[in-house]
């Protein structure tokens, strides 16, 4: 009994440390063998996913390689630091997987979003030259300062504030339930669209002032003419791109995190909402066709006093 129970012993023993040694040997080999780390081989029909970043996407369990047209790598040497600002749901990540398409370059961004991190976009939370443009929503004049240009990214408040509603409540492409709506009788609702038509309009407005190059881009431009707005975008951010990088880009466009519409079977603005947005929405008008036509756009928001709304909607009962 006692030499069965010591070969028992023995044996396990010999288990464990031969289990140890297997797991080092994988390990030692996957650390070698890029293969190993890649077992996904894309398809003929997409364009592999090249260079030093490749990940593998969680999004519907496919398990696919994100695909880029070509090998992504830093700017070097750096060129000028370049905001893409925009109000949240206006298609900045959008835009950012574009020119990462075209171009090659990496963008980066004032935030450190760990999805976005390990989907794409490595470089979130470097903010230099090193990237060919920095997402940011912030506003104000030290965030201006800290560029050198800017593209700024404008987009219909209503859709806007529902998508930022979607994002908040869904994740990059979900979607809000009909029943959060309605979430304390409406009053959620309303408080988020007070809030945010009034920093929709403040982030617009302040950019308009930047001192440096300003580029306008029109997120119902870029769904109409994507490829006539790129090219604008490239042009004044003086890169040159090869036409297959280009052509590659417009049959990849859509990236991960293109939103797919779920259309509400209900008005979720109410009258009262919707004479905030429009008031917003008429100031930024005027502002912009200030900007397009070359004239004084401070000017023009001095005489505006648009925090004005910001101080009476505050003001205003709930």
């Amino acid at each position: 009994m006692r030499k069965s129970l010591r070969w028992l012993v023995c044996a396990t023993g010999w288990i464990g440390i031969t289990y140890v040694f297997f797991l080092g040997f994988v390990t030692l080999v996957s650390l070698t063998d890029p293969s190993v780390m890649h077992s996904y081989q894309a398809a003929s029909d997409q364009v592999p996913a090249s260079g030093a970043w490749s990940w593998t996407t969680r999004r519907g369990g496919r398990g696919s390689r994100l695909p880029w047209c070509q090998h992504l790598r830093w700017r070097d040497p750096p060129g000028p630091t370049t905001a893409l600002v925009s109000f949240p749901g206006s298609g900045n990540t959008w835009i950012r997987y574009l020119l990462q398409q075209v171009t090659g370059y990496y963008s980066g961004s004032v935030y450190k979003d760990y999805a976005l991190m390990k989907n794409g976009f490595p470089a979130e939370s470097v903010s230099n030259g090193s990237v060919v443009v920095v997402k940011t929503h912030e506003w104000g004049p030290e965030m201006r300062k800290a560029f050198s240009r800017a593209v700024l990214i404008i987009r219909d408040p209503y859709l806007a504030i529902q998508a930022e509603f979607n994002r908040q409540s869904g994740g990059h492409i979900g979607h809000a339930q009909p029943d959060k709506y309605t979430r304390d009788h409406g009053r959620y609702w309303s408080k988020f669209v007070t809030n945010k038509a009034i920093s929709w309009m403040n982030t617009t407005l302040d950019w308009l002032k930047f001192d440096g190059p300003l580029h306008l881009v029109f997120y119902e431009d870029l769904l109409d003419n994507l490829p006539e707005e790129m090219r604008r975008i490239l042009e004044f951010l003086d890169l040159e791109v090869s036409e297959s990088n280009f052509d590659c880009m417009m049959r990849h466009q859509d990236g991960i995190y293109k939103r797919r519409k779920r259309p509400l079977s209900f008005d979720p603005y109410t009258p009262k909402m919707r004479a905030l947005v429009d008031h917003c929405k008429g100031m930024v008008d005027r502002a912009v066709r200030e900007v397009l036509a070359g004239g004084d756009v401070k000017l023009v928001l001095k005489n505006l006093n648009y925090t004005n709304v910001g101080t009476a909607q505050k003001r205003t009962p709930r």
